[in-house]
């Protein structure tokens, strides 16, 4: 036990009191509710029951369960993916050093993503999944807006563009009411969200414009100059050429870009291409040329390749 005017025991209180006057807050308050407060117990802190209770299946097939949680965690993964971003976004004074170790962190976890696509490959029967996936229609995985979140806060809106209509979208006037709504229709996944076979908008792709397009407009916004690419830019040129860093960009752009992609991309295709043709995505998509790296050559960090690895990016993996 502390003494009661040990000097351990009035830095803390000097520092509690500094902390709650700076919040307007009164000290004394603060204590007698520390008095009444009830221990916190792990099941409390990680709302153990709350998580266990959020997967709802639709069918009566089990492997349904196998699907549903997959994406959840995939969901949290890209929480603290958005944590570690917007904190170099928002870092008072960004260091190589600081970059570097923030990326490692986001290309770890983004490693994980990667490997665990084998839970959906291996982890469910075939048979069970042809069956539970229409009950998911038109529900997708390309609704999912973290993802898009992230790569708005990875690089400039000009490196998601759809490769057909870059060098259009470079002739836009920024200036103009309208300029964010066209960019917004010339976004790469934009053709995952219209019908293989008619070329109209989906109804997936509709619900999900209706619920976060303005929200998407408005995140573009605020990261056109706090998005990882341009924040390095705006670092010493002797950062710029740190070895670490670029290491861990050239990691980060090829692990989300054609590492992760091409696992999401080898699954869809053991359970969608099970006849001559492949069977279209649950949304209703081309889902094979919207993610095979290869046909968008999706970079967040261009100037970090040289111009014969940006011309082959994603033609040498299978």
């Amino acid at each position: 036990m502390i003494e009661e005017n040990s000097p351990e025991t009035q830095q803390q209180l000097s520092a509690l009191s500094d902390k709650f006057d700076a919040m307007g807050q009164n000290l004394n308050h603060q204590l007698e509710g520390f008095v009444h407060s009830k221990p916190i117990n792990y099941w409390d802190y990680i709302q153990t029951d709350v998580l266990l209770n959020l997967q709802v299946q639709r069918t009566l097939i089990p492997d349904e369960m196998v699907f549903i949680m997959y994406h959840q965690v995939n969901e949290l993964f890209f929480k603290m993916i958005l944590w570690e971003i917007e904190q170099v976004a928002y870092a008072k004074e960004l260091t190589a050093v600081f970059f570097s170790e923030k990326l490692d962190r986001i290309s770890r976890y983004f490693d994980m993503l990667t490997s665990s696509f084998n839970i959906m490959r291996e982890g469910m029967q075939m048979e069970q999944y042809l069956k539970f996936r229409r009950t998911l229609s038109p529900a997708s995985g390309f609704q999912s807006a973290q993802y898009r979140f992230i790569e708005f806060s990875s690089t400039e809106l000009q490196n998601l563009i759809d490769s057909r209509f870059r060098e259009d979208f470079k002739n836009m006037e920024k200036n103009k009411d309208s300029f964010y709504d066209e960019a917004f229709e010339q976004l790469y996944w934009q053709a995952a969200g219209k019908n293989f076979t008619t070329g109209e908008k989906t109804y997936t792709l509709k619900e999900f414009e209706l619920k976060y397009k303005d929200e998407f407009i408005r995140f573009i916004k605020q990261y056109e100059s706090l998005n990882l690419w341009s924040k390095f830019k705006t670092l010493p040129l002797s950062d710029q050429k740190d070895a670490t860093l670029l290491k861990a960009m050239r990691h980060y752009d090829y692990t989300v870009n054609v590492q992760w992609v091409m696992s999401h991309y080898h699954a869809a295709l053991h359970y969608l291409n099970q006849g001559k043709e492949p069977l279209e995505a649950t949304g209703g998509s081309d889902w094979v040329k919207y993610m095979h790296p290869k046909y968008q050559k999706r970079i967040f960090f261009p100037e970090v390749w040289s111009q014969k690895e940006r011309e082959e990016w994603g033609q040498n993996v299978n």
